[in-house]
């Protein structure tokens, strides 16, 4: 927890009041945005990204597997979220691991939709190699490396990056000679496909402090927070996914407002995010 005086409270709750945050923002802008990508060469792609203080590493690992029974057409996706002790004191022992947990639900809540697949910002589709026999299952891992604030929006942006820089590798399947036999599989060392990722959402988090919401929270203005929405939001302003937290009710008007301001806001991150994204990536291939 962070340790404010009254007077630092006030301050915080008093800027905000007036769109002036005390960092110089306004309410909803974020901060400096930083990204780098493939930089972890056992990956299949690789992500780093920072958000003020807020820094975050994702990783995806790709390997072949089957696909669930009940769902015969599509890949799967795991989310795990690792807090380094290193990066806040709250993350030391039981408190990492609870906001460790935490994090994974709330990312595979709004890359991935619900248990059917519905709404999932991933193509899981796009993971089959033989229906029903075999697919791509990737691994996605989250560190948290320093934590300022706003560690879900964060995340969400490194995955998204990730998922950017991810080859998969070629797949050439012989038929087997009987069906109780298993197919031949040759994976090509050479043969990538981008994975694709322009339905990928971004995540953006609007805080309630007082009267008022704020993107892009720190830390000290998230102790002072009454509750907190997490809206995941594609490019064609869908909703993919919706976290809550905070003990504090919402009147159902004022979600419907904050939906509407987080579109507009997802507007400007995606568009930020996809040209640093491509930057990232141009000087990774230099």
């Amino acid at each position: 927890m962070v340790g404010l005086s009254s007077g630092e409270k006030h301050f915080i709750q008093g800027g905000i009041a007036q769109d002036l945050r005390s960092d110089g923002r306004k309410r909803l802008m974020y901060r400096p945005i930083s990204i780098e990508t493939g930089f972890i060469p056992q990956a299949n792609g690789s992500a780093r990204v920072r958000i003020g203080a807020t820094e975050v590493i994702a990783s995806v690992k790709a390997e072949l597997g089957k696909p669930n029974p009940l769902q015969p057409n599509k890949g799967k996706v795991s989310i795990f979220v690792d807090c380094s002790p290193t990066a806040a004191p709250m993350f030391q022992g039981r408190g990492g691991e609870d906001l460790s947990a935490e994090l994974s639900v709330a990312l595979q809540r709004s890359f991935l939709g619900g248990k059917s697949g519905a709404g999932a910002g991933i193509n899981l589709s796009s993971l089959i190699v033989v229906e029903g026999k075999i697919c791509w299952d990737l691994y996605i891992d989250g560190l948290v490396l320093s934590s300022d604030g706003n560690l879900l929006d964060t995340l969400g942006a490194a995955i998204k990056a990730a998922l950017s820089d991810t080859g998969i590798p070629k797949v050439n399947v012989n038929a087997a000679t009987s069906p109780e036999e298993p197919a031949e599989v040759d994976i090509s060392d050479e043969e990538l496909f981008k994975f694709e990722t322009s339905g990928v959402p971004v995540i953006v988090t609007l805080t309630k402090v007082g009267r008022h919401y704020i993107a892009d929270a720190t830390s000290e203005e998230e102790s002072q927070m009454s509750s907190a929405i997490s809206f995941s939001i594609n490019k064609h302003g869908h909703i993919c996914g919706l976290t809550k937290r905070g003990g504090s009710g919402l009147d159902p008007s004022v979600i419907l407002d904050m939906l509407s301001v987080a579109k507009h806001v997802s507007e400007q991150l995606m568009m930020e995010l996809d040209s640093k994204i491509s930057a990232a990536e141009a000087c990774e291939a230099e």
